[in-house]
């Protein structure tokens, strides 16, 4: 797994639009311009947004006429989320451990 990959891959779902793209696109496929319906942002807006999250490969675009028709690309959204869930879990442990580490600096200052 490549920094590089997962860097831009974090990039793009750190956006709140292009995470709302992605709710909206794993009910239904969806154009720029139809997705647009759903979100306060111009056509065009959605059209930069929806290219990050191709470069990505959250989403694959297939022409459809004049117009690019995306889905969300679910194993690379799992894979996500798996790298989430590890980063989560990764950070509990840390903590849990800073959590005990206070804990005895503060019984020894009681004793």
């Amino acid at each position: 797994m490549s920094t590089a990959v997962d860097d831009e891959l974090w990039s793009a779902i750190g956006d709140p639009t292009r995470r709302r793209l992605i709710d909206l696109l794993l009910d239904e496929d969806g154009t720029a311009t139809s997705l647009s319906g759903h979100l306060p942002v111009t056509r065009q807006a959605v059209a930069k947004h929806l290219a990050v999250l191709d470069r990505a490969g959250l989403v694959t675009g297939t022409t459809a006429g004049r117009e690019r028709r995306y889905r969300v690309d679910r194993a690379q959204l799992a894979r996500a989320i798996a790298q989430l869930t590890e980063v989560g879990e990764t950070w509990d442990a840390r903590l849990d451990r800073i959590k005990r580490l206070a804990e005895s600096i503060q019984r020894e200052k009681d004793a």
